[in-house]
């Protein structure tokens, strides 16, 4: 295959500690220096989430300008993607961020099971980050943890909420959600290209063990993968890894396996429909 591979590193997210992994960025500084790692090693997309000093989760715009500045510093023409997620704040806090424009933004288009709660993505606040994301030229990132937040991105679409091919994001294996089966991810793929446009990009992410196994079917099946720390802290079950860098290195290593070339940012930006990195 010679489409190039869009490599995504979830640098920190909002669970994942220092008790977890060391290598765990937390405070702004870290998340650069991780992400820059990251960057070097072929990560094209950062998917950013900010903390607290205490390590809980943060939706605090000051604190995502300082990482977004930073990373626009160290990663020149990475791109930027912004968590909008619900475990780091509440309604409108969780949208707070969009006016610094970043290249992208995550949007979940409905509610699903977590671990140990229901994560809440009620029509009216995705109607509204959807809104402010076409307000401010924010792409967004479709994150599909069921087949039915494929279709609702279609649905968003037709009405105009969602301009361009939407960038769909398979999530496996979290825990009472949608779990890391084969045929499930095929007919995702399906849905995708029967929705979207055969040539539409779409990516998948996989959870703890199964972040490997969900690069793999991605990659080997011409989407893009995200990696990195906040799905991931290990390289196998008695192995913490060393860095975000060592997670896309393995991703890597599988665009490699499957003789797809890894993508440079220009042209995952190309890919994606984003705006040129600024100069």
């Amino acid at each position: 295959m010679t489409t190039p591979c869009i490599i995504c590193v979830a640098i920190t997210g909002s669970l994942p500690t220092k008790a977890n992994n060391p290598a765990v960025p937390i405070t702004v500084p870290e998340q650069i220096e991780s992400t820059q790692e990251a960057f070097e090693a072929g990560a094209t997309i950062a998917h950013c989430h900010v903390r607290n000093d205490d390590q809980t989760p943060s939706s605090d715009p000051e604190k995502f300008a300082a990482l977004k500045d930073g990373l626009e510093k160290h990663c020149p023409g990475m791109i930027v993607q912004l968590s909008t997620g619900g475990r780091s704040g509440a309604g409108q806090a969780r949208g707070g961020m969009l006016p610094l424009r970043p290249d992208m933004a995550s949007l979940s288009v409905g509610s699903n099971n977590f671990p140990t709660r229901v994560y809440e993505n009620p029509p009216d606040l995705v109607d509204w980050l959807a809104s402010e994301m076409l307000k401010y030229d924010v792409k967004p990132e479709i994150e599909a943890f069921d087949l039915s937040h494929i279709l609702k991105a279609k649905e968003m679409q037709e009405k105009g909420q969602l301009t361009g091919r939407p960038y769909v994001q398979f999530v496996m294996n979290v825990k009472n959600a949608m779990p890391a089966d084969r045929e499930v991810f095929d007919y995702y793929i399906y849905t995708v290209k029967r929705l979207f446009g055969e040539d539409s990009p779409w990516c998948a992410a996989g959870i703890g063990p199964k972040q490997i196994v969900l690069n793999e079917w991605a990659i080997s099946s011409g989407g893009h993968a995200r990696t990195g720390l906040e799905d991931n802290v290990r390289i196998d079950r008695d192995t913490l890894a060393a860095s975000n860098a060592a997670l896309v290195q393995r991703a890597v290593e599988l665009c490699e396996k499957y003789e797809r070339p890894v993508a440079t940012y220009a042209q995952a930006r190309e890919i994606l429909g984003l705006r040129p990195a600024a100069a």
